[in-house]
């Protein structure tokens, strides 16, 4: 358990896995956009780009991934400390949600894909599992 670790380390943690995370969430976008721009030619614009992340089908099983950046963010901005157990709860939703299944269908599959198809996707994958491991008490 974490319970030894500074105020300063548990918000570190947060932070930095908050952060590898939105590197993988761009990397996804970016292979992503690929894809669908090999099937359906270029998307026109940035806002264009936006409004089909948004709101498209191709791109709704990103969200998940969205929606746990943007619970980071509001526990790394609330004026109350964060927990270990806050943290750790959250890293655990992380380390979860990044399990990618050939068998599966929403988050899971599409993520198996992604890791297939671009290499970019699997050393982003990697930058951030390695910090899914707990942190060692100090004694």
């Amino acid at each position: 358990m974490e319970t030894n670790l500074k105020s300063s380390e548990i918000h570190e943690r947060l932070q930095s896995v908050r952060d590898a995370l939105l590197k993988l969430h761009k990397t996804l976008v970016d292979s992503e956009t690929a894809t669908y721009e090999k099937t359906f030619g270029k998307i026109p614009s940035p806002n264009h780009l936006l409004r089909l992340l948004t709101t498209d089908p191709w791109f709704a099983w990103l969200h998940p991934i969205s929606l746990l950046i943007v619970s980071m963010d509001e526990a790394l901005d609330k004026k109350e400390p964060l927990t270990a157990d806050k943290v750790n709860a959250l890293v655990k939703e992380s380390a979860a949600m990044l399990v990618a299944s050939e068998t599966s269908e929403g988050f899971a599959r599409h993520y198996f894909d992604a890791l297939q198809r671009d290499p970019d996707v699997v050393f982003a994958h990697a930058e951030a599992a390695k910090l899914f491991k707990p942190k060692k008490t100090s004694a």
